[in-house]
Formats: structure tokens, sequence, C-alpha cells
């Protein structure tokens, strides 16, 4: 059953990878919608499979951005290379901030990873000649995907660049589901459903949520080299704690503890932000009266609205068949 359910969601997210291009105009936008996917599902690994509601994932996002721009304008060296090493950047900065927020639990937990959140955002803009400070990190270029010298795939038009985040991100989905549905993911559950109990048993829950930490700012960090290299930009707002909240925004409108989710409360939250955007300035207070609305109503978020209309529509088919066969009868 938890295998149907993995190809089921990785159909899910090929579906939605497939539909946007037929559904959209600018791909760009497009493509914005499965790079915050991309920093969701890093989020939702920690806070719907591990229990952490954590302010630290701008750090990643940010540090992202800062790492692929700064090796691409300064280094010239391979996409593929610099993608990676973003990726590690994020993984050693999350385990960093993972090593002293994990030893404390609850508010404390969640003030830590704001603290850090602050003191990377601060860093970033008292070094102005690395991150170029408050105008941000300008003209990072989009080389094409190169292997060896070998041009395999431009990224000169929106939609081409689409097409390479949408090849990542849906083999970061898959890793993932992997993961989440491996003996390690089974334990990182066991850890949010009882901590204390799964200490008891034996297992190394620091070790276990450290791990948690470096995945998650790796797949962050991959969102952000994305978005710095889709806008020509790694701005300074990228790093803030905003970031981080929005993030969270994201995680909690889809649903926690389901990874199709990220991709559910990703493009809601782009493709509702740019409309809204058309129609008010201030569409940010909507938004804080629909996320009042899911606080109070689908504290599962739009996975689990959808759960619920299913499970209703199975459950009106099911009692409608022994009526139809009584009367046949």
């Amino acid at each position: 059953m938890t295998r149907l359910k993995s190809h089921a969601q990785l159909l899910l997210a090929l579906a939605v990878v497939l539909l946007l291009p037929l559904c959209m105009q600018s791909g760009s936008l497009a493509a914005e919608v499965l790079i915050y996917a991309l920093a969701v599902l890093g989020c939702n690994l920690l806070l719907g499979f591990t229990g952490l509601l954590s302010f630290g994932q701008g750090i990643f996002f940010g540090l992202g951005s800062y790492a692929v721009g700064i090796l691409l304008t300064r280094t010239g060296i391979p996409l593929p290379l610099a993608l990676l090493a973003a990726m590690a950047v994020g993984a050693l900065a999350a385990t960093l901030v993972g090593w002293f927020a994990i030893r404390q639990r609850g508010t404390y937990f969640v003030m830590l990873t704001l603290a850090f959140a602050q003191m990377f955002y601060f860093l970033a803009y008292s070094l102005p000649d690395l991150t170029g400070g408050d105008n941000g990190l300008l003209d990072v270029p989009r080389p094409p995907l190169s292997v060896g010298g070998l041009e395999i795939l431009p990224l000169d038009s929106p939609w081409r660049f689409y097409g390479f985040v949408a090849g990542c991100f849906l083999a970061v989905f898959w890793l993932l589901l992997r993961v989440t549905n491996s003996v390690f993911g089974r334990t990182l559950l066991a850890i949010r459903d009882n901590e204390a109990r799964a200490t008891a048993v034996g297992y190394n829950v620091r070790m276990f949520k450290l791990a948690a930490f470096a995945i998650s700012g790796a797949v962050t960090a991959l969102a952000g080299a994305f978005l710095a290299m889709m806008t020509g930009i790694a701005p300074l707002s990228s790093i803030e704690y905003h970031s981080s909240e929005m993030i969270l925004v994201m995680t909690v409108i889809g649903g926690t503890g389901n990874l199709f989710a990220s991709v559910l409360g990703s493009a809601f939250y782009v493709l509702f932000a740019d409309w809204l955007s058309t129609l008010w300035p201030r569409w940010l207070m909507l938004l804080g009266f629909l996320l009042i609305a899911v606080s109070l109503f689908m504290q599962k978020g739009l996975w689990g609205l959808g759960e619920r209309i299913w499970l209703a529509l199975r459950h009106r088919a099911g009692g409608s068949e022994p009526a139809a066969k009584e009367t046949n009868a």
C-alpha cells in the first residue's frame, strides 16, 4: 500500500509538471511554482515528517542563491557542479544550524532557528563585496547545461529553463519519496509522534534530526539556486526570515506529512499571489484571512481537504450500491 501511494504521488507530480505548460503562458511563473515546491519539500521533511517547526529555511534558500551566483559569476564552473556546490553549502549550513537547534525543543527550538535566520541575514548584509549587500548579487547568468564541454540543453528561454527545473524537481521528488518510505523515514515519523519512546527503543534521535536537517538544507538550497538563475539576481530578501515564513505558509497551506501536498501549497500560493497582486496591492491581507481559515477548518491543508472530498465521494458511491441491488431484487 505504501509503494502504491508513493507511485500515485509521483504520477501526480508528473501530471503537474506536464500540465503547467498547457495551462500557463509564462514559463517563468511555471518554473517558480516548481522552484518553491522544492523549497516546501525541504520544509515538509522537517515539519511534516520530523515534527520540527523551523524558521531557518530562508537561510538555506538564500545561501543556495548566493552560492550559485558567486560560482557562476566569478569562477565559470559548469552548471551541474555549481548546483551541487550550492546543495553542499545548504547541507553544511543546515547541519550547523541543526547541531545547535535540536538541543532545544518547542518554543526554544523555534527561537533558535529564528535567531540563526537573523544572524545569517545580517552577515549577508555586512559582506557587500561577496553578496552585494542590500543590492544583492546582480547579473547571475544562466549558462547552458553541459557535460565535458558538450552542450546538452541551452537554458536561454523561460520554457527551456522550466524543462530543466522540471527534470530536477521530479528527480528530487522521487528521491525524497524513497527517503520518506525507507526505514530512515519511518524512524523520523516515530520521532515526530513520540520522541521519548523512540529514544527508549535505542534510536539516536539527535543524529536522525541532524540528517533530516542536512537533507532539507540541500533541497532548499537547490531551490534558491534555481530562483537566482531564473531572475538573474540573488537578492538580500532571499535570506531574510520572511523567506522562511513564506515557505512555512506554503507548507501549511498544502498540508504536512505528504510530499505531493508541498506541490499543492506552492502552486496555490504562487498562482494565488500572482493573480491577487494584479487586483489589489494589499493582497497579503487576503492571504492572512486564508491562513486563518486553514488553521480553523483545514488543519491538514489542501491535501487533507482533497482526502475528505474523496472519502465522501467513495462513501456515497458505496452507500448507493446496496440500494441498487435491493431494487433489482
